[in-house]
């Protein structure tokens, strides 16, 4: 598994080693000792799986104390996350990868950031690791569609919740953000 760059410090895109032969294809796709020689040493405690049509998107989601190793196990996403630690010279930045059942990458999402994805095969099954239980009572969002953000979304009909298409603006929210100071 190698580290490949990105634009923002926090994220982390990892690439696996596929080994391919004429039966298919065999990967790696969790190993504590590698992710942590590649800056990862999160305890992991949940795992999620959702299936997804074209055009569905998900985010932009976060709950305090939790990071995400995100990667789509089946059809293809574009997958964001934006920095919503107000003390970062990145707040309110994003990075966007397209993650896929071709290359088999994965996304850390590191604790103080936002995650959200988009659907754009004709169906997908996104997968990612959890370092804390999901608690409703903390979990958020904010706008996908936030022009503050200016998130360059796939040109698709978009399949958002009732729920994502009315989460607040970056602005609405940033005083009470809950990652104001370093840890």
């Amino acid at each position: 598994m190698r580290r490949l760059p990105t634009r923002l410090p926090g994220p982390v895109l990892l690439e696996p080693d596929v080994k391919r032969d004429e039966r298919g294809f065999f990967l790696e796709t969790f190993r504590a000792n590698v992710l942590s020689d590649l800056g990862i040493a999160e305890t992991w405690v949940q795992d999620n799986h959702s299936r997804s049509l074209k055009g569905t998107l998900r985010g932009l989601h976060y709950q305090p104390g939790m990071a995400k190793l995100i990667r789509c196990a089946r059809g293809s996403v574009v997958d964001v996350v934006v920095d919503l630690r107000t003390y970062s010279p990145h707040f309110g930045e994003w990075e966007m990868v397209e993650l896929d059942d071709e290359r088999h990458r994965q996304l850390y999402c590191p604790d103080g950031f936002a995650h959200g994805f988009c659907v754009t095969s004709e169906l997908a099954d996104v997968v990612y690791r959890c370092s804390s239980y999901y608690d409703p009572a903390i979990e958020d969002g904010v706008a996908y569609d936030d022009p503050q953000l200016a998130i360059p979304w796939p040109a698709l009909e978009l399949r958002v919740s009732p729920r994502d298409a009315s989460a607040p603006r970056l602005s609405e929210v940033v005083a009470e953000l809950p990652f104001g100071e370093p840890r």
